[in-house]
């Protein structure tokens, strides 16, 4: 009889710590894996593809932008995204937009594709600081987009999250380049 009591107290012993390391499993999954952040939107490269000034206006041109879009997933489920647009701007006036098709990043990666914009200045004639921009040979562009979708987990939770994109981007007019690519 007294070892009966002894093997139910070591019984009893081993349920507790299988609880306690269930629970702690369960916890770390919960706070890692179940963990659903947003997406990050960024332009990974930019290209000046094309540049025609006017001939008739000098603070007038037409400009193509090819730019490499890459949309990082660090979830542990794909994020399916909806048909959005990326926005170029000079001084918060929209010059060029660009159809970013709807899609899936897979679960941890990094989908990258490119986009391209064509930027048309003809709105903006006449505004003395694109005039001036153009004469010192850099022009301040800014972007913006954003992408709406889900993060499916195990194809039973399924969560909304925007990934949000705000760069800013230094064009050098004389090289027909980008300088200064800043995403945040």
């Amino acid at each position: 009889m007294k070892g009966e009591g002894k093997r139910n107290s070591k019984c009893l012993a081993y349920v507790a710590a299988f609880i306690v390391f269930q629970t702690i499993i369960i916890l770390v999954f919960a706070l890692t894996v179940m963990k659903i952040k947003s997406p990050k939107v960024r332009f990974g490269t930019v290209a000046v593809e094309n540049f025609t000034p006017s001939t008739t206006n000098s603070s007038s041109f037409d400009m193509r932008l090819v730019a490499q879009v890459a949309i990082k997933n660090t979830n542990f489920g794909h994020f399916k995204y909806d048909s959005s647009n990326v926005t170029i701007l000079y001084g918060g006036m929209p010059v060029g937009e660009a159809v970013i098709a709807e899609g899936r990043t897979k679960a941890r990666k990094t989908q990258k594709f490119d986009v391209t914009v064509d930027i048309t200045y003809d709105k903006l004639s006449g505004n003395t600081n694109l005039t001036n921009d153009i004469g010192s040979g850099y022009l301040m562009l800014s972007s913006q987009a954003k992408l709406s979708g889900k993060v499916q987990l195990m194809k039973v939770i399924k969560k909304k999250k925007t990934g949000e994109m705000s760069c800013t981007m230094r064009v050098n007019l004389g090289q027909r380049a980008i300088q200064d690519l800043k995403c945040n």
